[in-house]
């Protein structure tokens, strides 16, 4: 029975045991590390500059990369597109003082980020972009006047890009678009533009009344002149009428006329050369053709000469 009883583990073989689990267990995460270390995720609109030793030794694309651990690294370089704001006070050509508030669309150079790093390094924005943007504004600034800056404000934002792609491109940063947002001026100037544009308002507003005025005045002119030129049509055409009726005139178209315009009754006195001559009185039915009847005459009834049954 004693033969087949299993011995106590002693306090050594415990220790042996307790040491290979620990060991296997550094293994594993000495290998857990190692692997990590050995892959590198490089993100959608990102690029990774591999350094080994410190020396650049390659750009990164987006995707999985193995690299060997513990001499290599990794810097991330994000190479989207990137806002950045920024203010500067400026004098315009005028001497006013203008501050101007732009918005800046940027991205590093996605082929160019190596040198970027070694040059620049990742704190690009504090150390060129910022600068360039500062001196960009004060350049442009400079070019026009107060007043030409709020009224040719394209003109000023592609004048600033210029000037931003000429510095920062050559340095591995392209920039895509300048934006601005605002500009200020002292409150003297600010005074001063909105005192003139009350006057050009003013003069606008008299130069279209007195245009109006010109417009009327020509109106009442061409309706004059219509008015003079219709008269004178009339008159021409009465003129006219007046001459083809003096061609037609003849002494039978006048008897034609007073014919027609006879009321059937003779007169009984006509006067002649040779003074007042005795008419007869005709009665009309007589000039129809009908034979009156003969009233016979009194005797001894004398009329005076010269007349005819009375005035």
């Amino acid at each position: 029975m004693n033969q087949n009883r299993q011995p106590f583990p002693t306090p050594t073989m415990r220790g042996g045991s307790m040491s290979a689990a620990v060991g296997i267990v550094l293994l594993i995460m000495i290998a857990i590390f190692v692997v990590s270390n050995s892959v590198t995720t490089i993100e959608a609109g990102t690029r990774g500059v591999l350094k080994t030793f410190g020396e650049i030794t390659g750009v990164l694309a987006e995707g999985l990369h193995f690299r060997t651990p513990f001499i290599t690294s990794v810097t991330v370089v994000e190479v989207r597109t990137q806002r950045y704001e920024s203010n500067s006070s400026a004098a315009s050509r005028d001497l006013q003082t203008v501050t101007t508030q732009v918005v800046i669309n940027y991205r590093p150079d996605a082929s160019q980020v190596d040198r970027l790093v070694r040059e620049i390094g990742v704190d690009y924005e504090r150390r060129v972009v910022d600068p360039a943007i500062q001196e960009a504004l004060k350049a442009a600034t400079a070019r026009f006047t107060a007043e030409e800056l709020i009224t040719r404000r394209p003109e000023v934002s592609d004048l600033i890009l210029n000037i931003l792609s000429e510095r920062l491109t050559p340095r591995g940063v392209i920039v895509e678009s300048v934006s601005i947002t605002d500009f200020n001026f002292s409150p003297e100037f600010a005074r001063a533009i909105e005192a003139k544009q009350v006057a050009e308002q003013d003069a606008l507003r008299a130069a279209r009344e007195l245009e109006r005025a010109r417009i009327e005045a020509q109106q009442q002119v061409a309706r004059a002149e219509a008015e003079a030129k219709a008269r004178l049509e009339i008159a021409r055409a009465e003129a006219e009428s007046l001459r083809l009726l003096g061609e037609v005139v003849s002494p039978q178209l006048l008897q034609l006329r007073f014919i027609e315009r006879w009321d059937g009754i003779l007169p009984r006195l006509v006067s002649g050369d040779n003074g007042l001559l005795t008419m007869l009185s005709i009665p009309t039915d007589s000039m129809l053709g009908e034979t009156p009847t003969a009233q016979p005459t009194p005797p001894n009834s004398e009329q005076p000469a010269g007349t005819t049954g009375g005035e």
